[in-house]
């Protein structure tokens, strides 16, 4: 029997898709271009905008005869079993193969944004937890973990990692940020991407782009970022995930930009991401996004313009179900309405990802190999170390934390006895299970309260809840004042509940407008302060809340975002000094409630000055955090003002040394001061960071190697350039607090820079001197 060339592995990837492609109809061809989202809700509430409205009826058995691209999440729609989700998916698989004439499987794609969203499956810590670690080699762990176990099922692509860079932290996806800095969103991002990919999944890079910068910060409003906030902020990010990490897709944002919806812009889906960047991945629709040309944007007039549109911009794949790339489309080909060029490039580019999985094979085999357990002991421990790495301690004036083991605690808040408390609206708990209320949870999930007198079993700890997440009821405050008038400590766990829109604190389409802790959970801290007892404030949230209002009065400050389902036994760790905190804050902590859309990433004349009442000045700044041990930097190199060319190289470099008395993490972070430039900079700005683990008394010499095109910029003319002239580089715990200062003069003629400039300072940690 004669194989044809495009079942032939020995053949180039392009030859073989080439062949196939000239052997399908139409039909065939816009088949591969849409998925199909098998048991998604069509009345009440769902997981995605506009879903009730959106979700098309179709048959079955009739639509996979023409073949089928994508299956939408087969484990992420309702509980199922892992293994028996597993075995119905391979049954799924081999019904579309047989069905169409060419026998080519579906790609299955799930969520996976803090741990893959699936009945059972471990819950992480959520993105911007992440972020708070500072610490990429621990998250590429994370991504390869999670990889494995969506291979373990039959999945082959993960809609993650999201890249948006905070702009305004009322939006309610702050949660599933990385932080409010690209270099930091950027390279851990990048590292996520590279733990997924090396696992065989095709990670999908969130929102291409712009999609945090929504006006007001509404969920989907437009965006009006300017042209250099658009260059500098919004896509470094994605490029760096792409270039460093490997991603071979990218997910088109729902927003608009200056008046042209993402989802119709060739110049964002084709031009720069392809052209200039090299791009050869796919890129799919957010769900429903291409639909929205037509009802949200109304840019296209009917679903087969919408369609044109999409295509005609480069997106390649309708998700999560077919509505414009189907029936409307192909008519639309037909009639001459769409160039049939547009669906052969988009099919191109989706077969060629189907061969390089290997869904083109012939011994292709859609049984997953090995077992499957989705929340492994290896699973909790990353989780464990994940969450206690980014607990990030606020404040302990007084040194009131560690707390003593025999202590008597009031344990008060509506967050310290729900495990929901634990977890970002990704996680199947809260993003799928709470629509079905008779299934059980199927982890386990310690709550702080549980956790903490795990921990302390000597400690008398008593607990009421005080008040809801977000209800106005306050008659639970006089037990909770009680409870804590009785003790020695109390701690008040205070925070968000996680939802989609609206039906959470946090969360997609959960945004809000201002940024005051939600309900009376304010008036409940306030009412625990007037007994006198220290308070040590516990904060389990998807945002920062302004803290401003209890600012000197309270015992201590601890700040988790979402920690998963260990982030119990982290905090609690945290409070009883087994776990050193080492956290740092990926976005700042405003003093006041007023929700201005403010992150550090200011010039001059968006700090705090006499031109405004308003002072924006954050309580506690990006990248601060306390410890339980002391460090000091000593050696710095770079005391004196150094030349070198537009094109040269610097290493800045210092010894990091913990004098305390226990192990601990110091994070050293490099940021750029411009003091002259061509248009306005941020005052200053992440370019390098490291983590430093340290023995008491150890050492390390840290260096950064510094290249010029790290102090790149979009110039008035659009291009990215390096400017001669004098430059800073500001090493310091935190944004704000600088402990060594190293001066540059560049030299020579301005430089401009393209794709293959360096995205990275480059770190070396080696032994210190003694």
């Amino acid at each position: 029997m004669t194989t044809a060339p495009w079942r032939d592995p020995a053949l180039p990837a392009a030859d073989r898709v080439d062949d196939l492609l000239s052997r399908m109809t139409l039909e065939e061809k816009t088949a591969q271009l849409y998925g199909v989202w098998v048991g998604a809700a069509t009345d009440g509430d769902g997981v995605a905008p506009l879903q009730r409205e959106m979700t098309a009826e179709y048959d079955w058995d009739e639509l996979i005869t023409r073949g089928l691209g994508q299956l939408t999440r087969s484990f992420g729609t309702a509980p199922v079993d892992p293994v028996l989700g597993a075995q119905a998916l391979a049954r799924a698989q081999r019904r579309i193969a047989a069905a169409g004439r060419f026998g080519i499987p579906a790609l299955a794609h799930e969520e996976c944004l803090a741990g893959f969203t699936a009945w059972g499956a471990t819950a992480y810590p959520v993105p911007l937890a992440w972020g708070a670690s500072f610490d990429p080699a621990l998250v590429e762990q994370l991504g390869r973990h999670i990889g494995r176990d969506l291979r373990s099922v039959g999945v082959h692509q993960g809609l993650a990692p999201v890249l948006d860079v905070v702009r305004d932290p009322r939006w309610g996806r702050v949660e599933e940020t990385i932080g409010e800095d690209p270099y930091l969103v950027g390279t851990v991002g990048a590292a996520y991407v590279r733990g997924l990919e090396s696992a065989g999944i095709v990670a999908t890079l969130k929102h291409f782009a712009g999609y945090a910068s929504s006006a007001g910060a509404r969920n989907l409003a437009p965006v009006r970022a300017g042209v250099r906030e658009f260059a500098d902020v919004t896509l470094p990010p994605f490029e760096m995930a792409l270039r460093e990490g490997g991603a071979r897709s990218v997910m088109a944002a729902y927003t608009e930009t200056d008046g042209v919806p993402v989802s119709a812009d060739p110049g964002l889906l084709s031009h720069l991401l392809r052209d200039e960047w090299g791009f050869t991945g796919t890129v799919v629709a957010d769900y429903f996004g291409i639909g929205f040309l037509q009802t949200q944007h109304r840019v296209a007039g009917d679903e087969a313009g919408a369609a044109h549109l999409a295509l005609a911009a480069g997106i390649d794949v309708e998700l999560p179900t077919l509505k414009c790339y189907g029936t409307p489309l192909v008519t639309a080909v037909r009639a001459g309405r769409v160039p049939e060029s547009l669906v052969d490039r988009a099919a191109r580019r989706v077969l060629l990802q189907k061969c390089e999985l290997g869904l083109l094979d012939e011994d292709w085999r859609p049984e997953p190999e090995g077992p499957v357990d989705l929340d492994s002991a290896g699973n909790r421990a990353l989780a464990r170390r994940l969450a206690e790495e980014s607990v990030v301690l606020l404040d302990n004036p007084d040194g009131l934390l560690p707390l003593a083991p025999d202590t008597r605690v009031a344990v008060v808040g509506p967050r310290a006895a729900d495990a929901l408390a634990m977890l970002g609206c990704y996680s199947f708990p809260s993003h799928v299970l709470t629509h079905h209320p008779e299934i059980p949870l199927d982890l386990s999930i310690p709550t702080v309260l549980d956790a903490l007198r795990a921990e302390l079993p000597d400690a008398k700890v008593t607990f009421a809840e005080g008040c809801g997440v977000s209800d106005p009821d306050t008659a639970g405050f006089a037990e909770a004042v009680a409870r804590a008038a009785e003790a020695d400590v109390c701690v008040a766990v205070l925070g968000d509940r996680a939802g989609l829109f609206g039906r959470g604190t946090s969360g997609e389409g959960c945004d809000v407008a201002d940024l005051q802790l939600p309900g009376v959970q304010a008036e409940l801290l306030d009412a625990l302060l007037t007994t006198g007892v220290p308070v040590i404030l516990v904060l389990l949230t998807g945002r920062p809340y302004a803290l401003g209002r209890w600012h000197g009065r309270l015992g201590a400050v601890v700040q988790a975002f979402f920690p998963g389902e260990e982030g119990g036994p982290a905090l609690a760790g945290v409070l009883s000094g087994r776990v050193n905190p080492s956290g740092r804050l990926p976005v700042s902590v405003p003093r006041g409630p007023g929700g201005q859309p403010w992150t550090y990433l200011q010039p001059p004349l968006g700090l705090a000055g006499e031109v405004s009442s308003l002072d924006p000045t954050p309580l506690y700044p990006f990248g601060h955090g306390r410890s339980y041990t002391s460090f000091t930097w000593q050696d710095h190199t770079g005391n004196d003002v150094t030349e070198i060319g537009t094109d040269g190289s610097y290493d800045l470099s210092l010894t990091v040394r913990n004098t305390g008395e226990r192990a601990g993490a110091e994070v050293v972070q490099l940021y750029l001061h411009d003091p002259v430039a061509s248009v306005t900079r941020p005052d200053v700005r992440l370019i390098g960071y490291q983590r430093v683990e340290l023995a008491p008394g150890e050492a390390r010499r840290v260096t950064f190697r510094f290249h010029p095109d790290l102090s790149s910029f979009t110039d008035r003319t659009g291009a990215r350039v390096v400017e001669p002239g004098a430059l800073e580089l500001r090493l310091g715990p935190s944004s704000t607090e600088v402990r060594h200062t190293a001066r540059l003069r560049l030299t020579g003629p301005v430089r401009v820079v393209g794709a293959d400039r360096r995205l990275r300072c480059e770190v070396e940690v080696s032994e210190g001197t003694d």
